[in-house]
């Protein structure tokens, strides 16, 4: 099933344990085997094949193991500044996030004569 973003967070992550353990199935690797080569417990990877919440650490190291690294280069790819901004920032680098400024309201005028 394609992941998409109408899942909610637990159905995605269940697509994903399904697909990380099909991949161990495919490398002929039990679920002990999998936790020994990547340095988790085989604990992590029952909960990460389970789709349940892991640290990104161990997510990682499976990933490593079952040759999947190059995969998650495409989940989100590097990011680089677009042509117009530099033109705008005159060719540096943003360092920082900000949010628009607000133009002040003009206050009506006031008077003592209401």
């Amino acid at each position: 099933m394609p992941i998409d973003a109408l899942m909610n967070d637990a159905a995605v992550l269940a697509e994903l344990g399904r697909r990380i353990a099909l991949r161990r199935i495919d490398h002929q690797l039990t679920q002990a085997a999998l936790a020994h080569e990547a340095g988790v417990s085989k604990r992590t990877v029952e909960r990460v094949e389970a789709g349940a919440s892991a640290q990104m650490v161990s997510l990682i190291r499976i990933c490593r193991v079952l040759d999947l690294l190059a995969g998650l280069d495409q989940w989100i790819a590097p990011a680089g500044p677009r042509p117009m901004d530099l033109i705008a920032t005159k060719g540096q680098p943003r360092r920082r996030a900000s949010t628009r400024r607000k133009t002040p309201k003009e206050s009506p005028t006031w008077s003592w004569d209401k």
